[in-house]
């Protein structure tokens, strides 16, 4: 006898035997129907050329856009809703072949790129020489082997806090996310924080276009650099750092210089600060013998100066010198002139006491009076 069954004990016996019989599957197909529902759940259909399942899933799971005729292949459970109607709850998902996954990475870019996540503006300069680096990557890989050769020989005693994640498939985003919380909540962070990762195809790099690792990469508060893949790879992490390596190898020669080559540059430099400075000196000891030059010489016009306003002062004393008048054949009269007086003639070389015999005034004064007595 067939069992009986109410509809919800069949729907949890259908959905016990899905869950034990499959478990967690994964479903390759082309999604058609794409939508979300009040900004909480997204609906879309998988399908392929004979047949077509629904999926659904939690908006908070939307780490790379999805839209209509993009091949994803999604990690789900088979269930039977409430309403009979078969579905397969999503848990991971991620866009596959090529043009798929340069059609995720577009949609996404465009939407961060809308937000600002990559303008120039934000990033920020990297220290010159940092002491202490933080690491993002895996131990095992050679891009990180690289990393850490080049480092010690470019530049020695650094200080390397390394996070060991996996670098792709389902589980890296999510552990590269750990990692950068790990280094910015510490109290003294490191001065840089680097996240590497060596060469691949499209889909081994896939991780590192996750929305939620971009967005945790443009929200750190330590400077970060990326360097994933090869030169020719650019991912989205890359575009939200504030410095893109090309390669892991480049990443090691940008965070600090060769120290031969610094050693080098420094040398140039103090050759090139003494040559200023000597040429400083020079240039200001020409000053000062050109200021000495000039002193000296307005000195010795100030005293060419004094000497000839002295000879000049010389020579007016001498014309009013007593003895150059006497030696002219003029004489000196002291006493009063009275007749029967004495006076006194002083010549150049002969002094003679004399008597007053006569005075008379001279005929200029005589003429002098008549003009006063007419006027």
């Amino acid at each position: 006898m067939a069992p009986r069954f109410s509809v919800s004990d069949f729907l949890a016996v259908v959905n016990q035997s899905l869950d034990m019989a499959f478990g967690a599957v994964e479903v390759e197909g082309e999604v058609a129907s794409f939508k979300v529902s009040q900004n909480k759940w997204v609906f879309f259909d998988l399908k392929d050329d004979s047949g077509s399942v629904n999926c659904f899933m939690s908006v908070y799971q939307l780490h790379a856009p999805i839209e209509d005729g993009m091949r994803l292949i999604v990690r789900a459970t088979p269930k039977v809703t409430p309403w009979g109607k078969f579905s397969i709850t999503v848990q991971k998902y991620r866009p596959s072949g090529e043009g798929s996954l340069r059609r995720s990475f577009e949609l996404l870019r465009a939407k961060l790129e809308k937000e600002g996540l990559f303008s120039p503006e934000r990033k920020r300069v990297l220290p010159k020489i940092p002491v202490r680096i933080g690491v993002i990557s895996s131990t095992q890989a050679a891009g990180y082997a690289d990393f850490v050769k080049i480092l010690g020989e470019r530049w020695g005693g650094l200080q390397i806090d390394v996070a060991n994640v996996q670098v792709q498939g389902e589980a890296a985003p999510g552990q590269i996310i750990a990692a950068i919380r790990y280094f910015n909540e510490q109290e003294q962070p490191p001065e840089v924080l680097v996240i590497i990762r060596g060469g691949g195809n499209a889909d081994d790099l896939s991780a590192f276009n996750d929305e939620q690792l971009v967005r945790a990469i443009a929200a750190g508060r330590i400077p970060t650099l990326v360097g994933v893949g090869h030169e020719v790879d650019v991912t989205l992490a890359d575009m939200a750092a504030d410095v893109r390596a090309a390669t892991p190898s480049n990443a090691a020669q940008i965070i600090v210089p060769d120290r031969r080559e610094y050693a080098a540059a420094v040398r140039r430099q103090m050759a090139q600060a003494i040559t200023r400075f000597d040429a400083n000196i020079d240039a200001a000891a020409h000053e000062i013998r050109q200021l000495m030059s000039s002193g000296l010489e307005a000195f010795d016009r100030q005293i060419d100066e004094a000497l000839w306003q002295a000879q000049r002062n010389r020579q007016v004393l001498a014309a009013y010198d007593p003895q150059a008048v006497l030696a002219r054949g003029y004489a000196i009269v002291r006493g009063e002139v009275d007749i029967g007086s004495e006076i006194t003639i002083q010549q150049h070389k002969q002094t003679i006491t004399a008597e007053v015999k006569h005075v008379a005034k001279n005929q200029l004064e005589i003429g002098r009076a008549s003009c006063r007595e007419r006027v």
